[in-house]
């Protein structure tokens, strides 16, 4: 094989999960070159699903959530200074300390930074904090440690449900504020979202739906309490902001990338696309950041949050990056991803949201265990376990092979005549809190073009 893929310089921009998984990948795969990591954060790459659970009960310190490394990478690691811009005519990474960082080939893994609350002085409030970093982990912890009378938590995705299950497992008091009709309700639809309201409620958690917090109020710079839509008011000491995540493409700002708030758009081999739809040959990207399209999915650009998906997306962008084109391969694995709160265990497979019925396949909704079926114009597209996930890989095979819904019988405990319903997903327009799983192939993120009126 020709050596020129092996060598010369390649930048990681995002010091994370994907970021070092691609750079062990870039090395088992023979890259001889100079690499370096770019992380804005001062901290060596972490592992974050314990951070809104272990960390969160006590369980696990936030200083003990580091990422093991598989294999040395041999990298030149620079943590705590931010990416501020990209020149792909010098390609070159410019950083916010001044330095400017030559590449031949640039692999973007930048993820996703929490939602902040959108009123800056409500935000400062002491008490006023969100989850998404291992600092705001342990930030939080503290203040559970401390016993505050109630907590408020601001949304109720996956990110809000796991935040109050700790709480109260921790035996305190917990009020959910939640626009949308249900928890999880953007994520998983309607069903499971009826699920999810009646468990949280029958584990004590104050869930208020199809609410909005209007303001939080404090006093000498401390948070009180906080101010509903439906002119309810709440005490709160602490109040925890789980309004989703925004992904980092701040920086790509006029670098004539397909970059925009809903990421960055590349094709199966995660290679990025210029604003003009045109692929790269040199800028690839991995991870929470990235939006690519998928065949199971009608080619939609799905933009995923998911830890199984940056590993993967992180091992095929590295593969790519060091292999000819004729070596490339595809980035089509079926997504996945799991939750532990109030007692279950939640996994999923499949894109939920990437329906327009949904049927209880087995188990029920009274016994608290099932699996529920999602489909999309007469085929499987998703499914979802609750405490039964060892059926979750008879249902991807059923979801790669296209199979037809509402699923053929099977199971022992598969209901005699299963229902069928309105998958009751959010509008694809209107992106929720906290989506898992983001379907933006039909809405661009700008318009290049401006239609003028004649004279």
């Amino acid at each position: 094989m020709s050596g020129e893929f092996k060598s010369g310089r390649i930048v990681i921009v995002g010091a994370s999960l994907a970021g070092l998984r691609a750079a062990e990948t870039l090395r088992d795969e023979g890259f001889s070159g100079e690499l370096t990591v770019v992380g804005d954060e001062p901290h060596p790459p972490y592992d974050r699903p314990p951070l809104s659970k272990q960390v969160l009960l006590g369980r696990v310190p936030a200083a003990d959530v580091g990422l093991p490394a598989r294999r040395p990478v041999d990298a030149r690691w620079k943590l705590g200074v931010r990416a501020s811009g990209l020149d792909p005519a010098a390609k070159e990474v410019l950083l916010a300390n001044g330095e400017r960082l030559p590449f031949d080939r640039l692999l973007i893994t930048t993820g996703t930074r929490a939602r902040p609350w959108p009123h800056p002085e409500e935000a400062r409030l002491d008490g006023v904090l969100t989850v998404r970093t291992v600092d705001d982990a342990s930030r939080l912890a503290e203040r559970l440690d401390a016993g505050p009378r109630r907590v408020l938590v601001i949304g109720a995705g996956f990110t809000g449900s796991e935040i109050a299950s700790a709480c109260r497992e921790r035996g305190l008091a917990v009020t959910v504020a939640e626009r949308g009709p249900a928890p999880l309700v953007g994520a998983l639809g309607g069903t499971l979202g009826s699920f999810a309201a009646r468990l949280q409620r029958a584990h004590g958690v104050d869930l208020r739906c199809g609410v909005t917090v209007t303001s939080l109020l404090g006093s000498n710079g401390r948070l009180t309490g906080a101010e509903l839509s439906d002119g309810s008011r709440i005490d709160a000491e602490v109040a925890v902001v789980a309004l989703g995540a925004v992904r980092n493409t701040e920086w790509l700002d006029g670098s004539g990338l397909a970059a925009g708030p809903r990421g960055v758009a590349c094709d199966a081999g995660c290679r990025a696309f210029n604003m003009y739809g045109i692929v790269t040959d040199d800028v690839f990207v991995a991870g929470d950041v990235a939006r690519f399209p998928h065949p199971l999915f009608d080619y939609q650009m799905l933009a995923l949050e998911h830890w199984g998906n940056a590993v993967e997306q992180a091992e095929v962008a590295a593969h790519n990056m060091v292999s000819p084109g004729p070596l490339r391969r595809p980035h089509l694995a079926v997504p996945a991803f799991w939750s532990s709160q109030f007692g279950l265990n939640i996994k999923s497979v499949g894109v939920p949201t990437f329906s327009d019925q949904v049927t209880i396949a087995q188990g029920s909704v009274e016994e608290g265990r099932l699996v529920v079926v999602y489909g999309y114009r007469g085929r499987i597209t998703a499914a979802v376990s609750v405490n039964r996930a060892k059926w979750l890989e008879h249902y991807q095979r059923l979801i790669e092979t296209a199979a037809p819904f509402p699923p053929e019988s099977g199971a022992a405990d598969r209901p005699a005549a299963p229902r069928v319903v309105a998958s009751d997903v959010p509008d694809p327009r209107v992106l929720s809190h906290g989506p898992t799983v983001a379907l933006t192939g039909h809405l661009p993120d700008r318009r290049l073009a401006v239609l003028r009126p004649m004279a």
